[in-house]
């Protein structure tokens, strides 16, 4: 299961009312969860490293720089991602 950093759903529960003292929820916290879920990084662990986007901290995928020229396939070596060089398809 992933952890976000920020549980919209539960910020809109523990919201007071909209009689003008606390939060106003007019976000739909389920459709906050599905977007975060449909972006959220899932993959096996030893393929993420930490990174920080706009001073946020982040995931990314560990892949190889694309070769610039060439037809390459990106395959899996004794436990580690490369690009291997292919004929054109």
């Amino acid at each position: 299961m992933i952890t976000f950093p920020v549980d919209f759903e539960n910020k809109v529960k523990a919201a007071k009312g909209a009689s003008g003292t606390g939060y106003p929820a007019q976000i739909s916290a389920g459709d906050l969860m599905k977007d975060f879920a449909m972006a959220a990084l899932d993959a096996d662990a030893t393929l993420i490293e930490e990174a920080t986007i706009g001073g946020h901290k982040s995931r990314k995928l560990k892949i190889p720089a694309v070769p610039r020229s060439g037809t390459y396939v990106l395959g899996a070596i004794s436990g580690g991602l490369s690009w291997l060089s292919t004929e054109e398809c």
